[in-house]
């Protein structure tokens, strides 16, 4: 298949390049900074040379947007909606064009759509949309609107002959450098692995080779549409999320934090508590009904399949650009 990945610079993109490369796949990756062969110039924004590469194609896969992992200012956050919304607009304008366009569109989207809650999992069915959460900050419901506008962006597309699907994706966990998993082990390997704010937040999270094994599955499937959890069965506590990393790395100690020094530390690495605070209780319902199998559902298993490929990682690994997976 020819599969192409816009804004699949990323650590999402990275993971999902590699992967479908080594399957036989031709992968074209669409970036504002072409660097080498099998990646092609696009602004995001508007139509271009770049349109002929979805023309033909078999899938499209639309990763591009600017990484979450930053502070929210009102800027960062309008960077983020812009650049989600319109390079949506754009690929759905180059399908629609297309003489021959793509059996399906797979687009980005998020986890954090959900309501930060504690007492039940949010599926796709049953799930509670966030952004009316009492005694959270109010900016948090701007990262909501944002994944809202991301999806419905897909649904205004005018693509007939083109199954869409929408990734409600948790974090990604891979043992590239620079991705979430990594700030993770990092903090872990320094002692301060410890639970947040007490650590009772949900935490949602993906196997990297299950996200690429559902992204496959979901692109073959032709009798799913829509919104798709792309998160592990089993979510857990933050508390038990370091935990379980701790033993898996053979840290015996892991330092706890208060929010107000989550906050301290979210500045310093210039990203934002949400991040660290909001309790993503996320399922995979649809891909379970499916059939889908999880190779790594629980996250102590994951943790040490990870942990063990960071042992093994050359030390000239490539970094991935984004701790979120989100490029350009």
């Amino acid at each position: 298949m020819k599969i192409v990945l816009p804004g699949g610079t990323g650590q999402v993109g990275t993971v999902l390049e590699r992967a479908l490369t080594a399957a036989g796949h031709e992968v074209v990756v669409l970036t504002r900074r072409p660097a080498r062969p099998g990646q092609v110039r696009w602004d995001g924004r508007t139509a271009g040379p770049w349109t002929a590469e979805i023309d033909g194609c078999d899938a499209v896969v639309n990763l591009a947007g600017r990484s979450v992992s930053c502070r929210y200012t009102p800027a960062n956050l309008r960077e983020m909606m812009d650049s989600r919304v319109e390079s949506t607009r754009v690929v759905g304008e180059a399908i629609a064009a297309a003489a021959r366009p793509p059996r399906v569109w797979l687009q980005m989207s998020t986890a954090t759509v959900y309501a930060h809650r504690f007492d039940a999992p949010n599926d796709e069915r049953d799930g509670l949309i966030g952004g009316a959460e009492p005694d959270v900050p109010d900016y948090w419901s701007f990262s909501v609107d944002i994944a809202k506008a991301w999806e419905r962006e897909q649904e205004r597309a005018r693509t007939p002959h083109t199954r869409k699907v929408a990734l409600r994706s948790a974090m990604v966990m891979s043992p590239d450098r620079g991705g979430v998993f990594d700030v993770l082990l990092r903090l872990t390997r320094l002692g301060l692995g410890g639970p947040v704010a007490g650590g009772a937040q949900y935490v949602s999270w993906i196997h990297d080779r299950d996200f690429v094994r559902a992204v496959r599955f979901l692109i073959d499937r032709e009798d799913i549409a829509g919104p798709v959890n792309l998160a592990a069965p089993g979510p857990l506590p933050q508390r038990s999320l370091m935990r379980a990393l701790r033993a898996a790395w053979g840290t015996p100690v892991g330092l706890p934090a208060t929010g107000w020094m989550a906050g301290i530390g979210a500045f310093v690495l210039r990203s934002d508590t949400e991040l660290l605070l909001k309790s993503r209780r996320v399922v995979p319902g649809r891909l379970l009904e499916a059939g889908f199998s999880f190779d790594h559902p629980q996250w102590p298993r994951a943790a040490e399949d990870l942990v063990q490929r960071v042992r093994v990682r050359p030390a000239a690994a490539r970094p991935a650009r984004s701790a979120r997976g989100i490029g350009g």
